[in-house]
């Protein structure tokens, strides 16, 4: 199968994000890519954090969701659409969603990122729990290829990165490919972006396929980028080496996982 992660510079306007996102969505496409990943925030990189409760729509509907469901069935493709804020129970926040289209348009999955970022320096800080109330459920979600082959994505957003017991929780429940849209910072993306995506591959014998923001936002923010697609043996297969927007495609073949898990067969084990 085929696969594409697009990476984006997004800004606050979120019109203009969806152009964006269409423009890469119909180019990777055309290259044939049948499943796309977007990264964090796609949608919108606000001036300020609140700017995401104005953005926020209800699960399934809204402009945001509607343009998604349009580009998936417009270029027949599996879509994973990065993260949408939604609706959640509290007013005062939202739900940093990732949303998982199929090739008729239709959102067959979401999650809701479970671990909310916190960093600072002297110079950054960010905190999403400001605005963001964090999700409590992993998904694991199957969709088909064109050839027939099913096959099973762990979804996983930004932060989760750090936290290996989720991804092996995809693991125990099948998953076969591990998605991390993401956000990263320039400062924690230099240290350790690569590292991470190679370890959570590895260590779960699965492909990943890990699209970022990459560039300078108008808010002033500097996202680190390197979207990646990465082997089940840990090995980068491609990626994105400068800043800005840009596709990375690979061509996924699960006779290699299955190759590799045969070889190593490291998921027999329980963890203590």
């Amino acid at each position: 199968m085929k696969v594409a992660v697009l990476q984006m510079v997004s800004t606050p306007e979120v019109a203009e994000n969806l152009r964006a996102a269409q423009q890469l969505v119909a180019q990777a496409s055309s290259e044939g890519a049948e499943l796309l990943v977007l990264p964090e925030y796609f949608c919108g990189m606000g001036w300020r954090d609140t700017d995401k409760l104005a953005w926020a729509e209800p699960l399934g509907t809204g402009p945001v969701q509607q343009a998604l469901g349009q580009m998936a069935t417009t270029h027949g493709v599996w879509l994973v659409a990065g993260t949408v804020p939604i609706r959640g129970a509290d007013a005062r926040k939202v739900r940093n969603t990732s949303l998982l289209y199929d090739p008729q348009g239709r959102q067959v999955a979401h999650y809701d990122k479970i671990h909310l970022f916190r960093f600072a320096t002297d110079s950054e800080r960010y905190d999403e729990t400001a605005v963001i109330e964090p999700g409590a459920t992993p998904v694991v979600a199957a969709i088909t290829d064109r050839s027939g082959q099913t096959w099973k994505l762990g979804l996983s957003v930004c932060y989760d990165l750090r936290f290996p017991e989720l991804y092996r929780q995809h693991a125990a429940l099948g998953a076969d490919i591990l998605l991390v849209p993401a956000a990263f910072t320039y400062t924690t993306g230099q240290a350790h972006w690569e590292v991470l995506l190679r370890a959570r591959a590895i260590e779960n014998q699965c492909w990943l396929l890990a699209a970022a923001q990459g560039g300078k936002h108008p808010n002033g923010r500097q996202t680190w980028g390197q979207s990646m697609v990465v082997d089940p043996w840990g090995q980068i297969v491609a990626q994105q080496e400068q800043a800005g927007p840009g596709i990375s495609y690979a061509v996924l073949e699960l006779s290699f996982l299955q190759q590799v898990r045969q070889r190593l067969p490291a998921l027999e084990h329980r963890c203590l």
